[in-house]
């Protein structure tokens, strides 16, 4: 028993917990939490733009890769914020609590920042398998709590700078408070051709003293055991996580790793016409409505309205685009388009090319049954009015008997089964 007790209490004093290894990994988990955060905001302003705002539209596939990395940055942040605390535990059981203000800010960001990123992180990987067994709504939340992070782990840098800076690189100079050292159960190893192996060792263990302190003494008093794992075999498992969660995933997203991803919830080329898809027909309920004979497709545009059918667009002038759906959980597929350029269809209507326009499906509820197209997109001449995918018709689960597709655009924003298209500001 005493044994045992020696070897749980010498893992504080692991080669892995010291200032410099906080360092590397937190520089790393930084990173992540900035791309997702970068690349969520992206995303949500292009479902939710502010009214001054406009989005390029080249590359086609920019939504494709911004959201794809979002998605595997989200992913690794698991791993690096598991080695993270793995790193610094035993500061989380300092005693005192709290020694000074800015010990307190300190503890109060870092609670913060940790309790909020695994709740981020988890709720957005079960997002991108549509699974939601939380009691409240994903999407708000979601993006409320990156701003908390962000903060926090703002507030957290601006305390622990001095000690940062100090050990940014793999020559520490002493930070101000290392200069008068606090007992805080993070050791500082040896260093030199044989540190990486160095013998476990107690020293740098949070000292107690009274009772505590004696049984702990009679714990250390055991003789050495083999020692741990060395820095360097840490960083190797940490890379092997990372690149292992990555990679089995990231294949949903970009093509050459296809063949690697066993986890991705969405796998490319399966699906009706070799594309994925998100929201069938049944869901939204339009399996009648996307069928009647009697259905049009009706533009209010230019003060006017001017209804198509069908028959009527397929006999207009078709264009071929390769464009990808690109959807917010993060997997996406190229596909061959044909339909009747937007730009073509509003100016035959009557109306303006410089107009936003309101996108209106079939589907009755939802979240994106109406959508808004700004005007870069109505310009551009790879926005169709897509009637064929892959060289047939266009199924029913992509979006029969018409749907929209536009460069750079996310999945939930290319409507599908439309109805009704509407000038919104001229």
């Amino acid at each position: 028993m005493r044994r045992l007790m020696y070897e749980a209490r010498t893992q504080l004093a692991s080669p892995v917990r010291n200032p410099r290894m906080a360092t590397v990994i937190g520089r790393l988990l930084g990173l992540a939490f900035l791309v997702c955060f970068g690349t969520g905001l992206y995303s949500h302003f292009l479902q939710q733009p502010l009214p001054w705002m406009t989005f390029p539209t080249r590359p086609a596939g920019l939504y494709q890769v911004t959201q794809g990395t979002h998605i595997i940055a989200g992913i690794a942040c698991f791993p690096l914020l598991l080695a993270k605390l793995y790193v610094v535990f035993p500061q989380l059981f300092q005693y005192p609590p709290v020694t000074s203000f800015a010990n307190f800010l300190e503890r109060a960001s870092i609670a913060l920042f940790v309790g909020a990123s695994l709740v981020e992180i988890t709720i957005g990987l079960l997002n991108t398998y549509q699974w939601y067994p939380f009691p409240f709504p994903f999407k708000q939340v979601h993006f409320a709590l990156a701003f908390v992070i962000i903060g926090s782990l703002a507030v957290h840098i601006g305390v622990k700078l001095p000690l940062i800076a100090a050990h940014w690189r793999a020559t520490p100079v002493p930070a101000p408070e290392e200069r008068h050292p606090v007992d805080t159960g993070i050791v500082e190893t040896p260093t030199g051709p044989d540190a990486e192996n160095a013998p476990s060792s107690t020293e740098g263990l949070p000292r107690t003293r009274g009772l505590t302190g004696r049984v702990l003494s009679y714990i250390d008093r055991t003789p050495e055991l083999p020692a741990r794992t060395s820095r360097r075999g840490f960083l190797t498992t940490v890379a092997l996580s990372v690149t292992a969660v990555v990679g089995l995933t990231a294949g949903q997203t970009f093509a050459p790793l296809d063949a690697a991803n066993l986890f991705g919830p969405r796998k490319k080329g399966v699906g009706q016409q070799g594309v994925p898809v998100n929201r069938t027909s049944a869901q939204a309920k339009v399996s009648t409505t996307a069928l009647a004979a009697d259905w049009v497709l009706t533009l209010a545009v230019g003060g006017t309205e001017r209804s198509f059918s069908r028959a009527e667009l397929v006999a207009l002038p078709q264009t071929d685009v390769e464009l990808p759906i690109a959807c917010v959980e993060g997997w996406s597929q190229m596909a061959s388009w044909r339909g009747v350029r937007l730009r073509d269809l509003v100016d035959l209507a009557g109306g303006s090319p410089d107009a936003d326009l309101r996108l209106i499906s079939l589907e009755q509820r939802g979240g994106f049954k109406q959508t808004e197209m700004g005007s870069e997109y109505v310009r551009d001449s790879l926005t169709l009015v897509a009637l064929e995918l892959n060289g047939e018709t266009l199924d029913l689960e992509h979006g029969y008997p018409a749907r929209m597709i536009a460069p750079g655009r996310p999945g939930v924003l290319q409507t599908k089964w439309l109805s009704r298209i509407e000038a919104i500001n001229a």
